[in-house]
């Protein structure tokens, strides 16, 4: 660790233009279950950045799942988020030289305060906290989504097939479900309802597509960064507030439908606010149970991972086993959604 250490401090200093750094610590960071994550805090003599300076070094994991953005790609969308001042962390420097590290990877500001779920859905924020984080959680999605095609910077995004982002997911699922080649009965019909109930498109944006109690840090009850920003793409904006609300990102919390953190009315009033857009909570609903069919399929990917012998992993393989938890969801929340139409 102590030569990684030194290869990361080495670049920074060329980058940054300083005399040179000393290492105060290093580590790598839990959490980021695909890519690599390391910690590095440098005293740095002169340059643009100089005295105590703490980093967070992203570099590509031995594997990937198929939705992932190469670390580049990662890096530019970050640039744009940062650009639209989405609260996340200050992209810095990009090394495409895998002879530098191994790997690719980029250099970002390292944010206070924690990202553990259980920290934030199990401790001890008031109701007016809760209800704070939540309003902040929409006004940072409502920025994000200023971001819109065409940019060049984000030419490597593809548009949703057709203009419709519903439909263009539910195509790409059905060919990942295929890819898997394993019989998942409840993952397609949940597939076929989709196809039924997609709604009219919004406007195409910029999506985070992970954003979710867990990919954001909080200090004390102030939201300091967004975090992972590699599934991004160009997407409906009820994807992002789905996904937010989706059932498996509650962490036991499951009476508040925001993150297990607070309450959908909140989020979605904030988002309006800074939006002026008016969100249908039914179409909100639908991009839950979307979250639940996309989640299902990267946990079997990440099972993949770990089957195929490219990175063995216990996390990665209990991921795998969480996908009946993704089903038993959605054979309740499918229905109920009927039931209230």
């Amino acid at each position: 660790m102590s030569a990684l250490a030194d290869t990361f401090s080495n670049f920074i200093v060329r980058q940054s233009g300083a005399r040179g750094a000393r290492v105060i610590e290093f580590d790598k960071l839990s959490g980021g279950a695909i890519q690599d994550n390391f910690g590095l805090t440098l005293e740095l003599e002169g340059g643009d950045r100089p005295g105590r300076q703490e980093f967070v070094v992203r570099q590509d994991a031995p594997s990937g799942v198929a939705e992932s953005l190469s670390r580049p790609e990662e890096f530019r969308v970050l640039q744009a988020a940062f650009g639209a001042g989405v609260t996340a962390p200050e992209p810095l420097w990009l090394c495409e030289d895998a002879e530098v590290s191994g790997r690719i990877f980029y250099v970002m500001s390292r944010a206070s305060g924690t990202a553990s779920p259980r920290k934030l859905v199990k401790g001890d924020l008031t109701d007016d906290q809760r209800r704070h984080l939540v309003r902040r959680l929409g006004a940072e999605l409502a920025r994000l989504h200023t971001v819109r095609p065409p940019m060049d910077s984000l030419a490597f995004l593809e548009m949703p097939t057709g203009n419709n982002p519903a439909l263009s997911r539910v195509a790409l699922y059905r060919r990942y479900l295929e890819e898997i080649g394993e019989p998942h009965p409840v993952l397609e019909w949940a597939l076929n309802w989709l196809d039924d109930h997609a709604p009219e498109p919004g406007p195409t944006v910029l999506c985070h597509c992970d954003f979710r109690t867990g990919n954001y840090m909080v200090d004390s009850d102030e939201l300091t960064a967004v975090l992972d920003w590699e599934f991004a793409a160009w997407s409906d904006p009820c994807e992002d507030l789905g996904w937010l609300c989706c059932r498996s990102w509650r962490f036991g919390g499951k009476d508040r439908e925001v993150g297990g953190v607070g309450d959908k009315q909140d989020l979605l009033a904030s988002y309006r606010e800074v939006s002026g857009a008016d969100i249908d909570p039914a179409t909100v609903s639908y991009w839950e149970v979307m979250a639940l069919v996309r989640w299902a399929m990267i946990a079997l990917q990440q099972a993949c991972r770990h089957m195929s012998g490219e990175q063995r992993s216990l996390e990665l393989a209990l991921t795998g086993r969480m996908v009946a938890q993704m089903e038993f969801d959605l054979l309740n929340q499918i229905p109920e959604l009927e039931e209230g139409q």
